[in-house]
């Protein structure tokens, strides 16, 4: 077998157990063993969320937030648990819980702050298009896809040498990542989040929807399509915050058109609420607004 071959293989749960991932928040886990009962809803939610100062806060202000527009202030939990819904107050709740678990690798040209600017605007996109779409679980799309990629600063940080190596192949080669990895490793960073996911006993749904993101071919091949899996992987296509050109365009276009035939009248109007609802969310997150939206790559591919 030649050298390379042995070379690719990195057993990935000695990669995890060597990382030593920290727990998730005890109020995380709470509310997880919550979410287990149905019978569980505001009143026993709210407990505790209203133990946690700072992600009572922290929800206070995102129920408050222009993303909802109440006409009046939401001042308590149960509240904001009643209107809003109690799904969308946990998912909010999990990835803040995640994103304060995520370490900062020291590597040149790797900003965090860019990659949740990234993840956040690719989630608001699969929400919204899951919205349009008629799904049940639009906010489920949201949460996945804002995770799908939170396994790419602990490879950097365990695998530092090999990893900037691929992030500046895919830089300079325009080619996409999780190809680069499972050609150096025999797995990619989609495979890592899910493991992250299941690790931190998220939602088995989120690990099943960022698991599969690479693979938007393999899934519009399928005989039933998922479209909430489409929804997702045709997210993970929208150009990054620092590209300089939209390299999947096309994919992300006939994707789009697939799973939903839409005019390009339409997909702008779909493209604008995205940057709108990321300019309400991307307060909460500490990320700047991008130089060019959405909308404006869009037209200016046109």
């Amino acid at each position: 077998m030649p050298t390379v071959a042995k070379k690719q293989l990195i057993d990935l749960d000695q990669l995890l157990a060597a990382a030593q991932l920290p727990a998730l928040p005890q109020t995380a886990m709470t509310l997880l063993e919550l979410s287990q009962d149905a019978s569980n809803g505001p009143v026993e939610f709210a407990r505790p969320i209203e133990a946690d100062p700072g992600l009572m806060s922290q929800i206070l202000k995102f129920v408050n937030s222009s993303y909802f527009g109440f006409s009046r202030e939401i001042s308590s939990v149960q509240q904001a648990l009643a209107l809003v819904g109690v799904r969308t107050i946990k998912n909010f709740a999990l990835w803040s819980a995640v994103f304060s678990l995520v370490p900062e690798p020291k590597f040149g040209p790797f900003d965090l702050k860019r990659l949740w600017q990234d993840s956040l605007r690719r989630a608001v996109f699969s929400r919204g298009l899951g919205r349009k779409l008629k799904l049940p679980n639009a906010e489920d799309l949201f949460a996945a896809t804002l995770l799908q990629d939170i396994a790419i600063p602990l490879l950097l940080k365990e695998l530092p040498g090999q990893y900037e190596t691929l992030i500046q192949r895919r830089n300079a080669q325009g080619l996409r990542l999780s190809q680069l990895e499972r050609e150096e490793f025999g797995w990619d960073h989609a495979q890592v989040a899910a493991a992250l996911v299941r690790n931190w006993k998220l939602p088995h749904e989120f690990a099943v929807l960022i698991e599969s993101h690479p693979h938007l071919d393999r899934l519009l091949a399928a005989k039933t399509r998922p479209v909430d899996a489409i929804a997702v992987a045709i997210a993970s296509l929208l150009p990054t915050c620092q590209c300089d050109a939209w390299r999947d365009r096309d994919a992300f276009l006939s994707a789009l058109r697939q799973i939903a035939n839409l005019s390009d009248d339409s997909i702008i109007a779909l493209l604008e609420d995205s940057d709108a609802t990321f300019a309400d969310f991307a307060p909460m997150l500490r990320v700047s607004i991008p130089e060019i939206s959405l909308a404006q790559w869009f037209t200016r591919a046109t």
